[in-house]
């Protein structure tokens, strides 16, 4: 009688196991809190105020850094072996205005020393306790004063006031090439998906949508790209014409990539006013 094919394929099966770990394969998809947009008229009262960094997100399980998709990102042992064993929810960060750069350097598979020496894990919240953030904010200070590790830090919280103040600390990080701010309600317990008691501040909204096609370019643009059409979660098309180098105009981002788009509000049709390109979100590290 025949070996069953899959007694033959079980040697082979076994040694993919050894090569590549489940946790590596099949790593779970962080249950994490997405923010809302701020609103003129929100009540600031028991917020916290913290710069939002322009980074990669990553989730640290006690174990691996794993992103927002629940792909394993491969730093070199020596960038986490003193993080604390307890789940930790924050960003890869280089410094304001490095997002491409740092994205070229978490997403390898092989790790490069040298790179990974300027990226810094910068916190903000403590997914596995159940206290309010207020509390949570206590715990991450007492965690990381001092650092366990040079490569980890926390996010600056401080309580929030007036709006007046609020705004006038948004134009200065703006300013200095920060990309806005974030509010979070002390009272508020973690929890997974879009919520009101995690907001974000800035002077423009931004979305992300798919390239779905390209129309060419004219004047000094000719033979190179004029405008991205992309495409929406809900289906509808529109046209990013601006925002982009001439690098990018030359190269442009690939069929189906994810863009980052920024927009001053909608229009009287529900599409995005003033749309413009702000970069392509490739963030997710290489697959096994």
């Amino acid at each position: 009688m025949p070996t069953p094919l899959y007694q033959r394929l079980l040697p082979f099966l076994c040694s993919l196991a050894l090569l590549f770990p489940a946790s590596e394969l099949h790593a779970e998809k962080p249950q994490l809190t997405l923010a809302q947009v701020y609103e003129k008229g929100d009540a600031l009262k028991g917020y916290w105020v913290s710069e939002k960094l322009d980074g990669v997100r990553a989730y640290w399980d006690g174990e691996h850094l794993i992103s927002r998709q629940g792909h394993a990102f491969h730093p070199p042992v020596w960038f986490t072996r003193d993080f604390p064993e307890v789940p930790l929810d924050g960003e890869l960060w280089m410094g304001r205005g490095t997002f491409s750069e740092l994205s070229g350097v978490v997403r390898k598979l092989e790790p490069v020393d040298s790179e990974w020496r300027q990226v810094h894990y910068e916190i903000f919240d403590l997914p596995g306790s159940h206290r309010p953030f207020s509390e949570r904010v206590a715990r991450m200070r007492s965690l990381l004063k001092p650092s366990p590790s040079p490569y980890l830090a926390m996010i600056e919280q401080t309580p929030a006031t007036t709006r007046e103040a609020l705004m006038a600390r948004l134009d200065e990080v703006v300013d200095e090439g920060g990309e806005g701010l974030m509010l979070h309600r002390g009272g508020a317990l973690y929890e997974a998906g879009r919520s009101d008691d995690l907001l974000k501040v800035k002077r423009y909204q931004d979305a992300e949508a798919t390239v779905v096609g390209y129309s060419p370019g004219k004047g000094k643009y000719e033979g190179m790209l004029g405008a991205l059409v992309v495409e929406r979660s809900d289906g509808r098309r529109f046209k990013l014409g601006s925002g982009f180098s001439d690098e990018q105009r030359a190269d442009p981002p690939a069929m189906g990539a994810t863009v980052t788009y920024k927009y001053y509000g909608l229009t009287s049709t529900g599409l995005p006013r003033f749309a413009s390109f702000m970069r392509v979100r490739d963030e997710e590290p290489v697959a096994e």
